[in-house]
């Protein structure tokens, strides 16, 4: 009996050793300082595999995958704020320190919270056309309260056939890039979403407001956008947006929608390995 209650004892703190968060995947790789990747909405953390392998120096890389979007199973929601508590709390579990976050749109949402939670832990973050509130963009005049999970577009979107999603994925593809060779895959990333993970989680998106956040951001960043529509109107979002944060640069790139390491991928790399030399 005795050698059962500590065999038992054991494999229960050897499961708890090994314990890994729900909210996320992560992959590790390398050695170095640390550089956390973090990718947006419905994508994988293997959407950064092109831009690891440019880096010019060797890092320590971890490549996040969220609850619900490639093969990690989805949790309960609301989700975003499990994300950002447990990212969190995995940077300090590990220990790290002087950590570079590189985040693409949701990404750099979630790069400013856990920076504002780590302001010590945080040396440097590489925005990727992020902004703290996407709102004011896609839905400028409509107020935060007016926002619902519960409301008949979301329905709609739930009950959708696979079909009718895999039509507006399209659509959303060739709004996000240029490069019609990466349609498919981003359509894919879209379709593997649990669905309820893509409908609501969008709308926890719509929600935030990070603003206030970025005060208490010492972390040295770089801001990169893409010039779609036009550079004349999409920087005094981006100046706009980031007006709280004190150590920024913004930088425009050319002829690139919203997957930036998609449509100008060495104008991209160049910048990211200067940035962290």
């Amino acid at each position: 009996m005795r050698r059962f209650f500590y065999l038992t004892l054991l494999i229960a703190s050897v499961n708890f050793g090994f314990a890994q968060s729900k909210a996320f995947d992560v992959k590790v790789a390398g050695k170095g300082q640390p550089v956390i990747f973090l990718p947006g909405f419905t994508c994988p953390g293997a959407i950064w595999d092109e831009t690891i392998s440019n880096l010019d120096s060797k890092f320590k890389t971890y490549q996040f995958t969220y609850a619900g979007f490639g093969d990690v199973p989805e949790i309960e929601m609301p989700w975003y704020g499990t994300l950002a508590k447990e990212i969190a709390s995995y940077i300090e579990e590990q220990k790290l320190k002087n950590v570079i976050i590189i985040g693409h749109s949701m990404g750099g949402m979630l790069a400013i919270d856990i920076a504002a939670r780590h302001p010590n832990r945080i040396s440097k973050m590489v925005m990727v056309d992020a902004l703290p509130c996407i709102r004011e963009i896609v839905m400028p005049q409509v107020p935060v309260e007016q926002i619902a999970f519960e409301s008949p577009y979301n329905t709609q979107m739930i009950n959708a056939s696979d079909s009718a999603l895999r039509i507006t994925a399209g659509y959303m593809a060739m709004g996000m890039s240029n490069q019609t060779s990466r349609h498919q895959e981003l359509i894919g990333y879209i379709m593997n979403s649990d669905r309820e993970t893509y409908v609501y989680g969008y709308t926890e998106l719509l929600k935030l407001d990070l603003r206030e956040k970025l005060a208490n951001i010492p972390a040295s960043t770089l801001i990169l956008g893409a010039d779609f529509p036009s550079k004349e109107a999409v920087m005094p979002n981006f100046e706009s947006q980031f007006a709280n944060l004190k150590n920024k640069e913004i930088k425009i790139a050319s002829n690139s929608k919203h997957f930036i390491m998609f449509d100008q991928p060495e104008w991209f790399y160049a910048e990211v390995n200067n940035f962290l030399k």
